[in-house]
């Protein structure tokens, strides 16, 4: 068994009252794609952004590599090698798409005019590698507000993986996407667990997508934790069957 990467030990979160995440464990094993599955306002963003810290945790524990980190900062772990993208894609639309690669590096005090000089040659050369793999270079100087629902997704990937992150959380990488860019996607995040060693989690409503990539899949139903297992497992499950359908 491979170690534990990320860890949420009975994560609990309310808002005004209303709980949210109700005592969820959840551990990512290094090397592995993770997938996060439930019906719309069933926790699963809540409960990513307590793991990346972005809300503070009202009960339990997070541990990244092994450390507990339930009080950190989401910068700290960015730079301890935890990346994310949203569902609603973040990205600098007034930038080009190589100004949004190099920002997008862990910079420790620079102003954008540092950032933006030529004497960063080793961070250029990783935007412009990341961009190709992402069959995006050919954008590099296109303004990314220009570019489509699926390119934006992809370059937002890149953004994400400009600090060579050992985990990355995929918050619905393929809503709204064309099936041609959806297929690029999956095929970039293979190549990146398989051949780089990429951990992934990801929360997605495709659940073809979600079969093709991840070895386990945990379900969440109002807050709470309500199946983990194999896809296939999880596809057969009853309770996730009524879950997503009703009776």
């Amino acid at each position: 068994m491979k170690n534990p990467l990320l860890e949420g030990r009975q994560i609990s979160k309310s808002f005004q009252g209303l709980a949210a995440v109700k005592q969820v464990n959840l551990t990512v094993f290094t090397g592995e794609m993770m997938g996060l599955i439930g019906p719309n306002g069933s926790g699963k963003t809540t409960l990513f952004d307590c793991l990346c810290c972005l809300q503070p945790v009202d009960r339990g524990k997070i541990f990244f590599k092994g450390r507990n980190v339930t009080q950190a900062r989401p910068n700290q772990l960015a730079r301890m090698g935890l990346a994310r993208t949203f569902q609603r894609i973040r990205i600098y639309r007034q930038m080009t798409v190589l100004e949004n690669m190099l920002i997008s590096r862990q910079w420790r005090g620079e102003t954008l005019l540092d950032i933006f000089k030529s004497s960063h040659r080793q961070t250029k050369i990783r935007a412009k590698e990341l961009l190709e793999f992402l069959l995006l270079s050919h954008l590099d100087r296109e303004y990314a507000g220009n570019l489509s629902g699926g390119q934006q997704r992809l370059l937002e990937i890149g953004m994400a993986l400009m600090p060579d992150p050992e985990i990355i959380l995929l918050d619905e990488a393929t809503s709204g996407i064309n099936p041609t860019l959806i297929n690029t996607i999956k095929e970039r995040i293979l190549i990146l667990n398989q051949q780089q060693g990429k951990t992934f989690l990801i929360i997605e409503h495709n659940i073809n997508f979600i079969s093709d990539l991840c070895s386990r899949v945990c379900v969440l139903h109002q807050g709470e934790k309500l199946a983990e297992g194999t896809p296939d497992e999880i596809k057969t499950n009853k309770a996730v069957i009524e879950a997503y359908f009703g009776r």
